[in-house]
């Protein structure tokens, strides 16, 4: 005689739960050494948030977790520690790092470019573009605005339904553009995967590989990061000339002055 389905779905449920916890040990094991475990425990001492919820997205350099801090969320970035976040960085931002540490102290460049992020958070911030708060780190912890709702974090822009990408270019103009104006930066990796849509807004994440709008290399990458959105723009329904949305928000300007004689 068959079993009957009310006696096989609690043991798939039970399988399920079991599946998921040691998922869940596994996640905890991977970015969660003791080291980081003292960090966190030092930032929730300082009042940073209360208790760490659940992850939000997580990749091999890293993850961010949503946490509380009483009636609010917050949003808490690990970086692994180890040479993994550093093998797809440009030059220039490694070399940016060992002026601060020894290139071989893996620990101390991971600390570095946790700095380096939160800081540069903070500029975007005072420049008015919209991006996550930075409010503290510690080590290979930092803590910032949660951007989202109750119900979930925002998705990236690869991700969202745009149902209006006119309206999404200005956006992007907008929020590029003071961030070379305004903060005088270029972010040098910035493209639907980096950036996440909210409420109809963009708002601009992954920022510690941006450099200034002088550095040597700004008009190269901007040029890139450029090119990268006029090509999602394409597939969304709205077509721009890399160069008009370039002049657009100010990239065009960007680079070392032009030597004289």
């Amino acid at each position: 005689m068959p079993r009957s389905e009310t006696a096989v779905f609690p043991r798939r449920e039970r399988e399920e739960d079991r599946r998921k916890e040691s998922d869940q040990r596994k996640l905890l094991d991977e970015f969660f050494d003791h080291a980081t475990l003292l960090a966190v425990s030092r930032l929730v001492s300082q009042g940073q948030f209360d208790s760490l919820d659940f992850p939000i997205s997580t990749g091999k350099e890293g993850g961010v977790f949503r946490a509380t801090r009483g009636a609010e969320f917050r949003a808490v970035k690990v970086y692994r520690i180890g040479n993994t976040v550093f093998r797809h960085l440009p030059p220039y931002a490694v070399e940016e790092l060992r002026r601060e540490t020894s290139a071989r102290n893996w620990g101390g460049l991971i600390f570095a470019w946790t700095r380096r992020e939160h800081t540069i958070l903070g500029r975007l911030t005072d420049a008015g573009v919209r991006c996550p708060r930075p409010y503290g780190h510690f080590r290979n912890v930092l803590v910032m605005e949660f951007v989202g709702t109750p119900e979930g974090a925002a998705p990236r822009l690869k991700d969202a339904a745009i149902d209006d990408p006119a309206g999404l270019y200005e956006e992007l103009v907008r929020e590029i553009g003071r961030m070379i104006r305004e903060a005088h930066l270029v972010h040098a990796d910035l493209s639907p995967y980096n950036t996440l849509y909210f409420e109809g807004k963009v708002v601009l994440i992954d920022v510690a590989q941006a450099v200034p709008t002088d550095h040597p290399d700004a008009r190269r990458l901007i040029d890139r990061d450029i090119a990268n959105f006029a090509r999602f723009l394409g597939r969304a329904g709205y077509e721009v000339e890399p160069s008009a949305f370039l002049a657009a928000v100010g990239g065009d300007r960007v680079g070392p002055p032009p030597k004289e004689g």
